[in-house]
C-alpha cells in the first residue's frame, strides 16, 4: 500500500471521523459536568473506575490498571488522585497484605458526588450523540456506538 493508496485514504477519513465524534462527545460532557459538578471528564471517569473496586481478591485494582481504564499515564493518574484526595472524593491507604501497595478509594463525599454527576453525564453523553448522529459524516459511528453492549 501506498500512502495515496484508496484504502489508507479511507481508513483515515474513517480515524478523523472517529477522533472528531470522540472530541465532540468529550467536549459536551466536560461542559456539562464542569458547569453543574465542578468535575472534570477525567475526575468523572476516575471516580466511577474506582467506585467499581471491591474487597475481594482481585477487586482493587493497580494505579497501572487505574491509568489504562481511565486512558492516562501513570504519572499523570496520580496527579489526578491527588487532587481529588485534595477535594476529600478519594483516600489511599497502605495495602494491609503488601506494605508496597497502595489502595484509593472514593469517599462517601466522592460517591456521593459520582451518584450526582451521573444522569448530567448520561445525559450529556446521549446529547452529544443525538447531535452527531445528524452528521452524515458521524452518523455511522453513532449507530455503532449506540449498538454496543459492552459488559463492564
Amino acid at each position: 500500500m501506498t500512502a495515496t493508496d484508496p484504502a489508507l485514504t479511507a481508513l483515515a477519513q474513517g480515524w478523523c471521523a472517529l477522533s472528531a465524534l470522540h472530541g465532540r462527545i468529550e467536549a459536551h460532557i466536560e461542559r456539562a459536568l464542569q458547569a453543574k459538578h465542578d468535575l472534570s471528564v477525567r475526575e468523572y471517569s476516575l471516580l466511577d473506575v474506582l467506585s467499581r473496586q471491591h474487597s475481594g481478591e482481585g477487586g482493587h485494582l493497580q494505579m497501572k490498571q487505574v491509568a489504562d481504564a481511565v486512558v492516562l499515564s501513570q504519572s499523570a493518574t496520580t496527579r489526578l488522585v491527588t487532587r481529588l484526595e485534595d477535594r476529600g472524593l478519594l483516600e489511599r491507604y497502605l495495602c494491609p497484605t503488601d506494605r508496597r501497595g497502595i489502595y484509593t478509594n472514593v469517599t462517601p463525599a466522592g460517591l456521593q458526588l459520582l451518584e450526582e454527576a451521573r444522569p448530567t453525564n448520561d445525559a450529556a453523553l446521549r446529547e452529544a450523540l443525538d447531535d452527531a448522529a445528524r452528521n452524515p459524516e458521524l452518523a455511522p459511528l453513532v449507530r455503532v456506538v449506540e449498538s454496543l453492549n459492552v459488559a463492564t
